[in-house]
């Protein structure tokens, strides 16, 4: 205990960054399945090249770390929990190249006690593993560029290739780099430099898995992604929900000081550029190119298009670096206050669950709805086992079972990656089903009263069972409708 005081006091930032990562530790264990976790563990399940949402790096880690250490929930969730705790090593390397050593450790501290970061430990997206290539990107870059050590160049360019095999926004890694070298007065020669292109060659070949798998599927996941989103925000309709919603995201992953900080650094910096026509040093403009475009970019669409929370993430790790330069000591502790204010909250909710929560994204009832639908098999034995949330209760089921669950795709609706790991459907044509619904803010024990037009278009019978309920204590916290199907159509 001694050693533990003296240790903090020595060594008061270090404390509270370590605090933090023992926190979501001992949290862990309490977290059950989110519907991420189980969809990119059922990714992991079938390896490919890439995948329909996004590509693989998330499944490549999932199943490493369950093939080593088992198929559990508290395996998957380390895997979150170990590769973010290596995002926060790295990202304090790259502050040690920007800001003093005080400084440092400060950006350290309002990052790891930020509720991004707990997310990312908690629960397995894309983003757990683009933060972490992101932030090594940016190291290997800050080498090549400002020691001039060239072989970096080739670094930066594996790394940027699989942060982009993590998940498409580290495109944004290339553009930020070039926008850097364009406005960078002492840099913009190595435009011409054979280095540069190189290690952008050399990222492009990285990613050469996930342009082959969309090459091979009609470049599927392109399109997902691309014309989906392009399609929305072609409208340019103004949404102030849109816009407060995104807001309230930010003040809930960066907790409201640093939130200000940022949009501080906006104005700071815009009217600097704008006024004085005068551009910061190359140490900051870097840092800029690679905050600007991710959290203005996106920000700026918050008003005509539904901005996900974690879009905005990688710009956060050199807004943090900025905003160290200038933010005080009374600031940072009170942002630290804030921060063990949610967290505290954030425990009380994982280890009580206070609050229910009124959606499929929440990590309880999943194992019990499975066991419970397994049971239903016993009385209606040969059937399979379908739902119809796109990914949702399906990934969650499988997780927690050695059969098959299907998807959607049953009834003849888009399933996301199931419409890609190659089942026959026609396989299926004469069997029975049981058909799995969340009623997500149920109001009362009853059945479904509106007709499932969806399911007697492929069944022949279709027969609404007893609803299945998610108890904590003595109370239903979920409800699931249940339908027995008959006789399968397939396609018809």
């Amino acid at each position: 205990m001694n050693t533990i005081i003296n240790f903090s006091k020595k060594h008061p930032a270090l404390s509270i960054v370590l605090g933090f990562q023992l926190f979501r530790l001992l949290l862990l264990p309490f977290m059950g399945l989110m519907p991420q976790d189980a969809y990119y563990h059922f990714y992991g399940e079938h390896l490919s090249l890439s995948y329909f949402d996004h590509p693989g790096m998330i499944a490549y880690i999932l199943r490493l770390f369950t093939t080593v250490f088992g198929k559990t929930v508290f395996v998957v969730k380390f895997a979150d929990f170990f590769v973010t705790s290596i995002t926060l090593l790295s990202f304090h390397k790259l502050a040690s190249y920007f800001l003093s050593k005080q400084k440092a450790l400060n950006a350290l501290v309002l990052l790891s006690s930020t509720l991004f970061i707990s997310i990312l430990s908690f629960n397995s997206t894309p983003d757990v593993p683009l933060i972490l290539f992101w932030t090594l990107s940016l190291i290997a870059l800050y080498k090549a560029l400002f020691q001039e050590q060239k072989t970096y160049w080739i670094v930066a360019g594996i790394l940027m290739g699989l942060a982009f095999d993590s998940k498409y926004t580290a495109l944004l890694l290339q553009i930020g780099l070039l926008l850097f070298l364009a406005f960078s007065n002492t840099h913009r020669k190595l435009l011409k430099s054979p280095w540069l292109w190189m290690c952008l060659l050399i990222s492009a070949l990285v990613t050469f898995p996930v342009w082959y798998w969309n090459y091979q599927n009609d470049f599927a996941s392109f399109l997902f992604q691309s014309s989906t989103r392009t399609g929305d925000i072609s409208k340019f309709e103004f949404k102030p929900n849109f816009l407060f919603g995104a807001l309230g995201h930010q003040l809930f992953l960066l907790l409201p000081i640093l939130l200000c900080v940022f949009f501080n650094l906006l104005f700071k910096y815009s009217k600097r550029a704008l006024t004085k026509f005068k551009l910061p040093s190359a140490h900051i403009l870097f840092l800029l190119a690679f905050f600007l475009p991710t959290f203005l970019g996106f920000f700026l669409l918050t008003p005509i298009y539904w901005v996900k929370l974690n879009w905005m993430m990688p710009s956060y790790m050199t807004g943090i670096i900025l905003a160290s330069i200038f933010i005080s000591k009374k600031l940072i502790k009170s942002h630290l206050i804030i921060s063990l204010i949610f967290h505290l909250l954030v425990a009380v909710e994982i280890l009580f669950y206070v609050a229910p929560i009124k959606s499929d994204d929440t990590w309880l009832g999943w194992e019990e709805l499975t066991q419970e639908t397994e049971k239903l098999q016993e009385r209606y034995p040969d059937t399979f086992i379908f739902s119809a949330d796109s990914y949702k209760t399906a990934a969650c089921m499988t997780f927690f079972t050695e059969q098959k669950i299907y998807s959607q795709n049953i009834i003849g609706e888009p399933a996301l990656h199931f419409d890609y790991i190659g089942d026959d459907l026609q396989l299926l044509k004469g069997k029975d089903a049981i058909f799995i619904d969340s009623d997500k803010r149920f109001k009362n024990r009853d059945k479904n009263d509106k007709p499932r037009k969806d399911l007697t278009d492929y069944f022949t019978e279709v027969e609404q069972l007893a609803p299945i309920f998610i108890k904590k204590g003595d109370k239903d916290i979920r409800k699931f409708w249940v339908y027995h199907c008959k006789n399968y159509l397939a396609n018809k």
